[in-house]
């Protein structure tokens, strides 16, 4: 690893303590701070009687050897063998009693910063530009804030429960041996423990770019999974089950192969560490078998020494697990912390105003647009939604319908002109008081994979039983629901597959007619649907929308026959606009051509439909027995 990289990873990783930190000492919580205070004194006192357990070994040894001497104010009964056994087993049994209470203390304190932060990147991801959304895969994300929970818990359990009391043991033993032992015990000690330490650090750093493989191709699989089993039934459509089973098996494939070096790497890893450590107990018991030879030291000093470098080889057996844990968690918290950093596009200005909804008017003032720069969607739109009137928007495919919605909902803000209702620009008020005065019917309608009363109370999360069954009758799904067996409780199923289009279409107009919007947009709400389903949804649409100022993105013209205006796009500008009969008497026009072929497509629908209905009576009509002769 270079200079540079370590550098650069040191860093990072000071970045990322900071960013835990207030986490970790939150303002406002005495309670939480208390409780870290505590467990810090225990972890003390868990360290401190567990240094008397060798000592405990040590004087039980000495006294069955008859070796142990006393000061004259220690009773004889208690330097007895088998009280010394006891105190022993006693030592052991308090260090654990301490070792327990500081990780229940501290649980609290880790648990609720894993909650804070995960709630705070939950909150933030909401807050995040339908950009940033539609850029990323959902899977890919899950997967960050997944690891990046688990990486505090992972920080807290083993810096502050593991790394620290390490250290402090080894401080404690190296007072110990320097004082009892002399200073060449201290310094066999502590080249055993750096050369441990350095072995084991440089190993993991290079295991934990193996790791690293190892999630990206861990994430790439979660997120091919997650796109395939949403899009359940275009796999089906198309028989792709194969493909994606063998996109996944890819993916899968270089995890495979990066998990089998990361255990082959342990390996390797493991070993090292105990010829290090198996170099630095031979030297130190070396050692004190010469001394115990030349009458320098007891039986009970050389079973001391060999008892307290065994206690210290469990925590740095855990070293090197520590050390990659620690630097994944922190790895994994700051992916989450890059996710924090990243700044909504769309953001409410210091002063911004809640929206004041008098008539419900909008206007688009020259509006222009675009997604890229290089490619410009709306090129100086202007025109007027009066209050309580409905317009539509109409044009070919890429017209920029669609975009025009979005920048009303201000996912978006325009390039240049602006967008008011009743006078105010959108982006001079708050956009929670603008969405709650806008009620949205969508193309496609994605419900919760909760239930129907929970799909359309989403609407308005406070309404009560009846309101919801009212909405569900105006919007003619009241009798489908209680026809179901778990009527209202029914489950929608994952993006409410579990219905068919004009179901959903009528929970989502439930749900708009809940939410009572003095605006309301209708995105080609019946574009996806049979004529049959559009004209039954038609007329729960004209209900939701009377008195209320809509604004109706089609692409079926037969559903804005009665719009107060219609504007007919091309290319990012207005083409045409006025009422339906008038855009049919301009001669050539833009809205009569579109007209003329959707009415032909409908004539053949129609006659292919009868063709149908004629066939299916000729087959009764010729199975029905003949009638008998008189």
């Amino acid at each position: 690893m270079s200079d540079k990289t370590v550098s650069a990873d040191s860093g990072a990783t000071l970045r990322t303590i900071l960013n835990l930190w207030p986490y970790m000492w939150p303002d406002g919580r005495p309670d939480l701070k208390a409780r870290v205070l505590w467990a810090l004194v225990y972890l003390l006192l868990a360290k401190l009687v567990l240094m008397l357990v060798p000592f405990g070994f040590k004087w039980a040894t000495d006294a069955l050897n008859g070796e142990l001497t006393a000061a004259d104010w220690i009773p004889a009964a208690l330097l007895a063998p088998i009280m010394l056994v006891v105190a022993y087993n006693v030592f052991r049994i308090v260090n654990v009693a301490f070792n327990q209470l500081r990780d229940a203390l501290f649980a609290r304190v880790g648990q609720h910063a894993v909650r804070q932060l995960a709630y705070k990147t939950f909150v933030h991801m909401h807050a995040l530009s339908l950009r940033f959304h539609l850029e990323r895969r959902t899977g890919g994300l899950s997967r960050i804030i997944e690891r990046g929970t688990k990486g505090i818990e992972a920080i807290v359990r083993f810096t502050i429960l593991n790394t620290a009391p390490t250290i402090i043991e080894f401080g404690l033993i190296a007072i110990v041996f320097g004082f009892a032992y002399g200073w060449e015990y201290v310094a066999v000690t502590a080249a055993t423990v750096a050369a441990y330490s350095v072995f084991t650090v440089r190993a993991s750093d290079w295991r934990i770019q193996i790791r690293r493989d190892m999630n990206n191709s861990d994430t790439d699989a979660n997120t091919k999974a997650i796109d395939s089993l949403l899009n359940f039934e275009t796999v089906k459509y198309f028989g792709n089950e194969r493909m994606e089973a063998e996109r996944y098996d890819r993916s899968m494939a270089g995890y495979e192969h990066s998990a089998t070096k990361v255990w082959t790497s342990l390996g390797w890893l493991n070993f090292g560490q105990g010829v290090i450590f198996g170099i630095g107990l031979l030297v130190m018991m070396a050692m004190s078998a010469r001394a115990v030879q030349a009458g320098e030291q007891t039986i009970g000093d050389f079973v001391f020494i060999n008892a307290m470098l065994m206690q210290l080889s469990v925590p740095l057996n855990f070293i090197g697990f520590i050390y990659r844990e620690i630097r994944q968690g922190l790895t994994d918290i700051e992916q989450m912390f890059d996710l924090l950093d990243v700044e909504a596009e769309v953001t409410d200005r210091p002063d911004a105003q809640p929206l004041a909804i008098a008539d419900g008017a909008i206007r688009f003032e020259d509006v222009q647009f675009a997604y890229d720069p290089d490619r410009p969607i709306l090129k100086g739109i202007s025109f007027d939604v009066p209050a309580g009137k409905t317009v539509a928007i109409v044009g070919p495919s890429g017209a920029g319908k669609s975009t025009i919605s979005r920048l009303l909902f201000r996912f978006y803000d325009v390039q240049d002109g602006a967008v008011t209702i009743d006078g105010q620009d959108v982006r001079a008020v708050t956009q929670e008081s603008l969405r709650a005065a806008i009620g949205m019917v969508p193309q496609d309608t994605v419900l919760f994979n909760d239930t129907i009363a929970y799909n359309i109370r989403y609407g308005r999360p406070d309404a009560t039983d009846e309101e919801v069954e009212k909405a569900a009758e105006m919007a003619q799904i009241g009798p489908f629901i209680e026809g179901l067996p778990q009527g209202f409780r029914t489950m929608v199923g994952e993006r409410g597959l579990k219905l068919s289009g004009g179901e959903k279409q009528r929970v989502a107009i439930a749900r708009t007619i809940l939410k009572a919007p003095p605006i309301l947009i209708l995105d080609e709400a019946t574009s996806a649907l049979d004529t049959a389903t559009e004209q039954e949804i038609q007329s729960s649409l004209d209900l939701v929308s009377r008195g209320r100022t809509t604004l109706v993105i089609a692409h079926r013209l037969s559903t804005v026959i009665g719009a107060d205006e219609i504007i007919v796009l091309r290319d990012g500008q207005i083409a045409e606009r006025g009422r339906h009969a008038d855009l049919l008497g301009i001669p050539d026009g833009l809205y009569a051509q579109m007209w003329a072929r959707q009415s032909e497509a409908i004539e053949a629908e129609a006659r292919l439909r009868a063709a149908r209905e004629a066939d299916e009576l000729g087959i009764i009509e010729r199975k029905a027995p003949a009638a008998p002769a008189e």
